[in-house]
This record gives C-alpha cells, sequence and structure tokens, in this order.
C-alpha cells in the first residue's frame, strides 16, 4: 500500500479556515488544523502520516506471514490500530485501512487459536515428559542396584529437566517434588547399602588377616606334606571369604602370598637338593648293581657270596633313591641274591658229609660239651652237671638231625 505511488491527499481536503478535513464512506470528519502554509502543505503532512501507519500495518501483516510475529500481541495490536482509525489524525483512504485491518485481525486471531493449541500442545507433551522422568526416576529409587549408573541418571534427569518449558507452576512443583523424594530415597538406599558393604568388608578383613597370620607362621615349617595342604585349603578359604576394602584387599593378598611364596620356595630348593642327592644315590647303586650282576656265581658260589655281602652292605649305606626306581633296583638286586643262594645251596650239597663244613664245626661243639660235662662231674656240681647233659643232649640230636639230611 505504502509503495503503489497513490496520493493519500485526495482523501482529504482543507477549509479557508485552516480546518483539515478526511474523506470517508461516512462521510467527512476533521482531523486536525493547518495555519502554517498552504493547504496542500497541510494535506501532505497528514497523508505522510497515514503512509506511516499503512507501512506500521505492512509490517504487521509480514510478520504475521513470516510466523515471526506473536499472534496474541498481533490481535492486541490489530485492535489497536482498528479502534484509533476512528480518531486518527490522518488523511488517506480509511476505509481501505479499516478493511485491511479487519483481514489481518481475521488472521491473526487463527493464529493466536493456532499458537494456543500448540501451547496446550506443547505443555501437554512437558508435562507428559516429566512425569515419564519422575516416573523412571521412582523406579530407579526403588529398584535399582546399579549405583553409579542409577545416580548418574538421576543426574542426568535434571539436566533435562532444566530445558523443559512450559508447565504451570503449581503441576511443576508437585512434579519437582516427587523426583526430590525419589532422588532422596535413592540416596538413602544406596547409602544403606554402602554401609552395609563396609561392614561385610569389615568382617572379611578380619577373616583375611587371620588367614595371613597362619600363612605366615606356616611359612618357616619344614613339616613339608602337611604344611602344603593346610597351605592350599588357606587358599580356599580365603577366595571363599569374599573381597575386603580395596586397599585392605591388596595389603593382605601380597602378605598371604608373600608367605606361600616363603614355604613353597623353601621346599622347592629342599626338594631339588634331595632330587639331586638322591639322583646321585641312583647312579651309586646302579653301578653297585652292575657289579653284583657281573658277579661269576657258578665257578666260586662262596666267593660270590662274599662278594654280594658287601655290596648290599655298601648297598644300604648309600640311602634313598628316587620313588619311581626303587622296584626296578630291588627286584635286580633280589633277582642276583636269589642266584647266589641257590648255587650255595647246590654247592652244599655237592660237598662230602665229612668235609661239610657245618657238620664239622656241629661236631666240634658235641665234643666240647663232652668235655664240660666231665669237669662238671669231675667237680661234683649238680648244677652243672645237668646243664651240661642238656646242652650235650641238644647238640647230638642236631648233629644226629644234620648228618642224617646229608
Amino acid at each position: 500500500m505504502s509503495g503503489d505511488g497513490r496520493d493519500w491527499t485526495t482523501f482529504g481536503r482543507v477549509d479557508a479556515n485552516g480546518t483539515v478535513y478526511v474523506k470517508t464512506a461516512a462521510g467527512e470528519r476533521p482531523v486536525g488544523s493547518w495555519q502554517a502554509g498552504t493547504p496542500e502543505e497541510g494535506l501532505a503532512l497528514f497523508a505522510r502520516r497515514f503512509a506511516d501507519l499503512v507501512t506500521e500495518v505492512e509490517l504487521l501483516a509480514n510478520r504475521l506471514s513470516s510466523g515471526k510475529a506473536d499472534a496474541a500481541h498481533s490481535v492486541a495490536t490489530i485492535r489497536r490500530l482498528r479502534n484509533e482509525l476512528s480518531t486518527a489524525h490522518v488523511v488517506g483512504d480509511l476505509d481501505m485501512l479499516a478493511g485491511r485491518l479487519d483481514e489481518l485481525s481475521v488472521i491473526a486471531q487463527k493464529k493466536s487459536e493456532e499458537a494456543k493449541v500448540a501451547r496446550e500442545a506443547a505443555k501437554a507433551a512437558a508435562v507428559e515428559r516429566k512425569q515419564q522422568l519422575v516416573a523412571e526416576a521412582e523406579q530407579l529409587a526403588t529398584e535399582s542396584t546399579q549405583w553409579k549408573v542409577a545416580g548418574d541418571r538421576l543426574k542426568e534427569i535434571v539436566e533435562e529437566w532444566k530445558t523443559i518449558h512450559g508447565v504451570d507452576r503449581k503441576t511443576d512443583g508437585e512434579l519437582w517434588k516427587r523426583y526430590a523424594a525419589a532422588r532422596d530415597a535413592f540416596a538413602r538406599r544406596r547409602g544403606t547399602h554402602f554401609a552395609s558393604l563396609d561392614a561385610g568388608r569389615k568382617e572379611v578383613q578380619t577373616v583375611k588377616e587371620k588367614l595371613v597370620a597362619e600363612a605366615e607362621s606356616l611359612s618357616s615349617s619344614d613339616d613339608w606334606g602337611p604344611t602344603a595342604s593346610r597351605l592350599k585349603q588357606l587358599m580356599a578359604d580365603w577366595k571363599a571369604a569374599g573381597r575386603a576394602s580395596k586397599e585392605a584387599e591388596q595389603r593382605l593378598w601380597e602378605r598371604f602370598r608373600g608367605a606361600q611364596d616363603a614355604f613353597f620356595s623353601r621346599r622347592s630348593e629342599v626338594f631339588n637338593a634331595r632330587d639331586a642327592e638322591q639322583q646321585e644315590h641312583l647312579t651309586a647303586k646302579r653301578a653297585l648293581l652292575a657289579e653284583a650282576e657281573a658277579l661269576d656265581v657258578d665257578a666260586d658260589p662262596k666267593a660270590a657270596q662274599q662278594k654280594l655281602r658287601d655290596i648290599q652292605s655298601r648297598w644300604h649305606e648309600i640311602g634313598r633313591v628316587p620313588r619311581d626306581a626303587v622296584s626296578g633296583l630291588e627286584r635286580r638286586l633280589r633277582t642276583v641274591d636269589e642266584k647266589v643262594r641257590a648255587a650255595m645251596d647246590t654247592a652244599w650239597r655237592r660237598t662230602p658229609i665229612e668235609q661239610n663244613p657245618l657238620l664239622v664245626q656241629m661236631r666240634e661243639q658235641v665234643a666240647e660239651a663232652e668235655e664240660r660235662l666231665e669237669r662238671a662231674k669231675a667237680a661234683g656240681d649238680a648244677r652243672r652237671i645237668k646243664q651240661a647233659e642238656e646242652s650235650l643232649e641238644g647238640k647230638r640230636r642236631f648233629l644226629e638231625l644234620a648228618e642224617h639230611t646229608g
């Protein structure tokens, strides 16, 4: 309207008294007085005022069209401008401008209604979202045991809450009270949980301190088997006890593990030394066994027997060998011994009775017994005579049996 080149002065006049009139469909009405110059200058001034008013209306229309204007505020502005037209001190097409304002009033009213609906929808959505956040907070407060995750989520809810607008103060206050109550309930439940954990960890710490003390007392033990079994049981008890606080757990574990390492390191050193010694014994016994198995038993059973007895004597002086080698070595030595015994038995049976060393020895013992009896009789000692007779009788019986067997 302001840029269509129209001459707004045609909608007015100035009378002889300097009164300025504007022409409308309803007739003329005075809008001011002009005394400072020609009538044309006066009309031009009042026309410019009208042009400014037209420009204001068009700017309002553009803002409504672009969506930048607040619709409710625009309705009030249009109403004000429309009402002021009847008394406006301007010269121009007031009927046209009134029609334009009426059109804009309809548009603004519609946009205002739409904005109201949108605001109500946004408010409902905001209320619903805050209700959802409150419900989530209440669920976390009563159910969650993921303490860090839940705590972080409650903080995130607060940050999101700050970004949600459009909720009336009463509703927002009521919802915030519910959220704050849920957050406090969660904090209390979490505090109770960790207080219980602390108490439990202290109990675990007491148990593990006892385990450590026993392990350290066993670390210097030389009773290898029972001590190793007990340390293994202590390890099982350690795992079953649970965990103390991080600092205490690490400190106690270092002591516990150190005690076990000290014992098993010493045991390994002793066992390694023992194993080395037993390997030396094994080498020595294998050498004796080779010597025993090399004996020429058939050529001279008696000499072989004597050499074997010497070997056996040295064998027992050597000491222990590895357990897995014992049975094999003993079996091979026993085989040599049995071979020597068999050879000696065969040699015994082949020896003539009169040359049998045992029989010779037994005859000598009988002769000695006869001499003791004679001395006892000569002495007239009845007790000695009885003892000598009993001894002589026994020796004669054994000699007789030996001679019969031979």
